[in-house]
C-alpha cells in the first residue's frame, strides 16, 4: 500500500484465561445500566477463547459437496477451477498443499463454500504467498486452518484481493507473513482465531474505494505482528491486531484482542460509523484502541486492561511527556454531516483497568488536508472533495477553515470506570494520565492553524466532555498542552469543568 502514517503507538503483559462467549448477530440493547462509582467493583466481560477451543467442522462431506484430497498436491485449486460457481468443497482431514509456484493460489467463484473436516489444514509450506484470492463475491470459508503462507508486507493471505461479501467462520488463520485476512465490503469474520501472523490479524484496506458493512464478532485476535514492523519501519503505522482504513460502517463485537505486538484495534484515515462493544482488549504492547482521522463511533461495554505497558514505558523512559494512552482519539470526532448511527464519538460503560494511562483526545494543529505534515498523504477529509481546495487563501475562511481539518470534536466520555494501581503497572509516573490537548501550530507557513488556536478549540470549544465517570487511583489530567498537568479538582474547576458528577477514590483497585 505504501501509506505512511504518524504513529503514537503503545503496551503489553500477561494474559488471563477465561470462558468462551460469542454474542449474537443483533446489536445489544442500550438500556440504562447502574452508574459506576469509585466503590463499584469491576465486572469483567467473558472472553472468546476460540484458539484453544475451535469448533470442529463436519466429519463427513455434506450432500452434493466436492471432496478434496490432501494426498493430491494442488487438488483444491484444480477442483475449484473445474467446478461451477456456488460449489461446496469439503476438505478431508490432513495437510492440503498448492503447487510449488509462489503465486499458486485458490481462485474461488461466486458463492463457493469451503468446509474443513476436523484436522483439515491448508498449508502454504512457507512457499506460496496467497491461500485464497480473486474477485469473486460471497465466498464462505468455515472450519479450516490456513497457515504458513508468505504474503508480502501490507498484503493478505485469505481474500487477498479484497472481494466483497466473504464470510469466514470457525477458521484458524495462523503463522503467516503480513496479514491473515484482507477485507471487502460486507465481510463477516466470526468465531475465528487470527493468531501470530507477521503483520496484522486483519488488514481492512481496499486499494480502490471505501469498504462498508464489516462485521468482526466473537474472534480471538492474538500475538500478531510477529515481524515487529514498527521497528523495521519506524513510524509506519502499519501494524496491529486489526487495522481499518476508510471503512464506512463496522461492528466489532465480542472479540478477545490480546498480546499483539503493537496496537490492538486501529482505525486509521476516514473511517466512519463504528460500533465497538463487549470486547476484551488486553495485554497488547501498544494502545488497546486508536481511532485516527476518522468519524462517528460508539465505544461501549468493553473490558480494557493491561495495555500499553511496552510502548508507554518506552516513551516515558525516553523522556517523552506526551500522554500516551490506551484509548487514543487522534484527529477524530463526531460529525453530523457524515451519515452514521451517531453524530459523535461516545465512549461509555467501559472498564479500563491497569493500563498505561487512560484516554487521550489529541489534535495535531499541523495535520490537515493538503498540509505537508499530513502523514495520511494524499487523503483529504470527508467534507472536502478536492485536496487542492485546502490552500491559501481560501483555507483561512469558512467553510474550509473548519472542513479541511480532521477535528477531535463531540467526544462524549461517560459512565466508565478507570482503575489504576501503579504497583501493578510498575510505574512511578506518566502512566496516570487522562488528556485533551494539541500542539502549538507552526507548519506550513501558510497554515491558518498556527499558534494555540487548535489547542484552545479542542479543549474548550469542540464539545469534548468527560462526565459521570468513576476513578480509582492516582489519576492526573492534561489539558490544552503537555505542560498543564492538573489534579482532579483543577480538572473539574474553571475553565475546564470536566468530569462533573464523577467520583474519585485514591485507592489502588477493587
Amino acid at each position: 500500500m505504501g501509506i505512511k502514517k504518524r504513529n503514537w503507538a503503545w503496551a503489553a503483559a500477561p494474559l488471563v484465561l477465561a470462558l468462551m462467549t460469542t454474542t449474537g448477530c443483533e446489536s445489544t440493547s442500550d438500556a440504562a445500566a447502574p452508574k459506576p462509582t469509585a466503590a463499584t467493583p469491576a465486572t469483567p466481560v467473558p472472553v472468546a477463547s476460540v484458539c484453544a477451543n475451535p469448533e470442529p467442522g463436519p466429519a463427513k462431506a455434506p450432500a452434493g459437496a466436492v471432496t478434496v484430497d490432501p494426498a493430491v498436491v494442488g487438488d483444491l485449486a484444480a477442483k475449484t477451477k473445474s467446478s461451477p460457481p456456488g460449489t461446496t468443497f469439503w476438505l478431508r482431514p490432513g495437510k492440503h498443499r498448492l503447487d510449488a509456484d509462489r503465486f499458486a493460489q485458490v481462485i474461488p467463484k461466486k458463492g463457493d463454500h469451503y468446509l474443513g473436516a476436523p484436522g483439515a489444514v491448508f498449508d502454504g509450506g512457507k512457499k506460496n504467498q496467497y491461500a485464497f484470492g480473486g474477485n469473486a463475491d460471497d465466498v464462505t470459508i468455515r472450519h479450516l486452518t490456513v497457515q504458513h503462507f508468505v504474503a508480502p508486507q501490507d498484503e493478505g493471505v485469505v481474500n487477498h484481493d479484497s472481494a466483497d461479501g466473504w464470510v469466514i467462520e470457525h477458521a484458524t488463520i495462523q503463522y503467516n507473513s503480513a496479514a491473515a485476512l484482507m477485507a471487502g465490503s460486507r465481510q463477516q469474520v466470526r468465531a475465528s482465531c487470527l493468531r501470530e501472523n507477521g503483520q496484522y490479524g486483519m488488514n481492512a484496506y481496499k486499494g480502490s474505494g471505501r469498504l462498508s458493512g464489516l462485521v468482526l464478532e466473537g474472534n480471538e485476535i492474538v500475538g500478531n505482528n510477529t515481524g515487529d514492523w514498527e521497528r523495521k519501519r519506524k513510524g509506519c503505522g502499519c501494524t496491529g491486531g486489526v487495522k481499518f482504513w476508510a471503512v464506512n460502517g463496522a461492528d466489532v463485537r465480542g472479540n478477545w484482542v490480546h498480546d499483539n505486538r503493537g496496537t490492538g484495534l486501529w482505525a486509521d484515515t476516514n473511517n466512519n460509523d463504528f460500533l465497538i462493544e463487549k470486547n476484551v482488549i488486553e495485554a497488547n504492547d501498544g494502545a488497546a484502541l486508536i481511532y485516527e482521522t476518522s468519524y462517528n463511533a460508539v465505544i461501549r461495554d468493553n473490558t480494557i486492561r493491561r495495555n500499553n505497558w511496552v510502548e508507554g514505558r518506552k516513551s516515558a523512559e525516553a523522556g517523552d511527556t506526551f500522554p500516551f494512552a490506551t484509548v487514543y482519539i487522534s484527529e477524530s470526532g463526531g460529525e453530523p454531516r457524515v451519515k452514521a448511527r451517531t453524530a459523535k464519538i461516545e465512549i461509555y460503560r467501559n472498564v479500563l483497568e491497569n493500563n498505561w494511562s487512560g484516554i487521550t483526545l489529541w489534535e495535531n494543529a499541523d495535520r490537515f488536508c493538503n498540509s505537508p505534515a499530513n502523514t495520511s498523504s494524499g487523503d483529504c477529509t470527508l467534507l472536502v472533495k478536492s485536496t487542492d481546495r485546502c490552500a491559501k487563501p481560501a483555507i483561512a475562511k469558512p467553510p474550509l477553515y473548519a472542513d479541511c481539518r480532521w477535528k477531535t470534536q463531540r467526544v462524549d466520555i461517560h459512565d466508565n470506570r478507570f482503575v489504576l494501581d501503579m504497583s501493578v503497572v510498575k510505574c512511578t509516573e506518566k502512566c496516570d494520565r487522562m488528556a485533551v490537548l494539541s500542539n502549538y501550530g507552526t507548519y506550513p507557513d501558510w497554515s491558518p492553524y498556527k499558534g494555540d488556536r487548535v489547542a484552545e478549540e479542542i479543549t474548550r470549544e469542540q464539545h469534548n466532555r468527560w462526565h459521570d465517570n468513576a476513578y480509582v487511583g492516582p489519576w492526573k489530567f492534561v489539558a490544552q498542552d503537555m505542560s498543564r498537568v492538573l489534579t482532579s479538582a483543577e480538572w473539574q474547576g474553571a475553565p475546564y469543568q470536566q468530569d462533573q458528577d464523577s467520583t474519585f477514590r485514591a485507592g489502588t483497585g477493587g
